[in-house]
């Protein structure tokens, strides 16, 4: 009978296991060079669990040469459901390719600066949503032991692997949506929230751009997501004279139809409201809510760009144009 020690090694799961600890090794840290039987994975991983066994972190950093922290500040900007299902797909993709995912805070902290806190906690790689580091930020990261750097965001990083989001896309679609439907005179909302004008402006921007040339005028409309400021927004509509309404995202949208409903106003009678995202409240709404469908890129495939980055780290940076966008036409619009 094995003794359970007060802090079990991976000597005492080999011999619970009856294998070797080189074979724990291979099969607790998932080595795809050794080939293992299924029974014999199985014994092992029922064993470290017996015996409450966790290989350690730092000595197996220390034996690769690297980390397998991937590290994910944590978004400075509300993020709807639709982009947090997205992280949840990409977390469970990398714990299946055997990295730790940590999410970390660092409210307060920008660009470079933000970089050279990262680059104190030593991750293999590290995902950066929304506005990031500049290249200097970015070459920190890579002195301090970063194998990939990966931006997901309207832009690319020089140095950075890149899933570049063409948010222009998703204005463009309402814009031509709206205009396709007879309103010529739409407003855009503009969240005042900090953070989202990197998805905002380029919305209004693709709204712009579809209505370029034709007899459509463009109304910029800033919004808080607040009842309050809904509320004044939809007291003032008539005198705006629009007829048309492009409310940045879904959740957006669902704040203002329910306060232009209170003023009295008809939706689609009175003006043709879109949003974006194609959240499921949407579909539940009455009138159900017209909206631009996103698709975002697979997690699982951005799991295996930042796998392929680690494991050679000199390759040139890939950079891939994602962001599907196409218009979902419901009742109100």
């Amino acid at each position: 009978m094995v003794q359970i020690p007060n802090t079990p090694t991976s000597a005492d799961v080999a011999r619970l296991a009856g294998v070797s600890r080189a074979t724990v090794s291979y099969v607790l840290n998932n080595t795809s060079a050794v080939r293992i039987s299924e029974p014999t994975r199985r014994r092992v991983h029922e064993a470290a669990r017996e015996l409450g066994y966790v290989p350690h972190a730092a000595a197996r950093s220390l034996r690769a040469g690297h980390s397998r922290m991937v590290l994910m500040p944590a978004p400075a900007i509300p993020v709807g459901p639709l982009y947090s299902s997205f992280l949840n797909e990409l977390q469970w993709a990398l714990g299946r390719l055997d990295y730790t995912v940590v999410q970390y805070g660092s409210v307060g902290l920008q660009g470079d600066e933000a970089a050279r806190a990262w680059a104190e906690l030593r991750p293999v790689a590290v995902l950066v949503p929304g506005a990031g580091p500049g290249p200097q930020g970015v070459q920190v990261l890579k002195r301090s032991g970063a194998r990939a750097v990966v931006t997901l965001g309207p832009e690319r990083v020089d140095g950075a692997h890149a899933l570049v989001m063409d948010h222009a896309a998703v204005g463009h679609c309402a814009g031509t949506h709206l205009y396709e439907r007879g309103r010529r005179r739409i407003g855009v909302v503009v969240p005042e929230e900090p953070g989202l004008e990197a998805y905002s402006r380029p919305r209004l921007a693709g709204v712009r751009q579809a209505l370029h040339g034709t007899d459509a005028a463009v109304t910029e409309l800033p919004l808080a997501y607040t009842e309050q400021a809904a509320a004044r927004l939809a007291a003032r509509w008539r005198e705006l004279g629009l007829d048309a309404l492009f409310a940045y995202n879904d959740e957006y949208a669902m704040l203002l139809m329910r306060a232009l409903q209170d003023e009295g106003l008809r939706i689609p009678g009175d003006l043709a409201l879109i949003g974006a995202d194609d959240l499921m409240l949407g579909r539940l709404l009455r009138p159900r809510l017209s909206t631009v469908h996103i698709e975002l890129p697979s997690g699982r495939d951005l799991a295996e760009l930042v796998d392929r980055a680690v494991r050679d780290p000199g390759g040139e940076p890939e950079v891939h144009k994602v962001l599907g966008a196409e218009v979902v036409r419901r009742e109100s619009s």
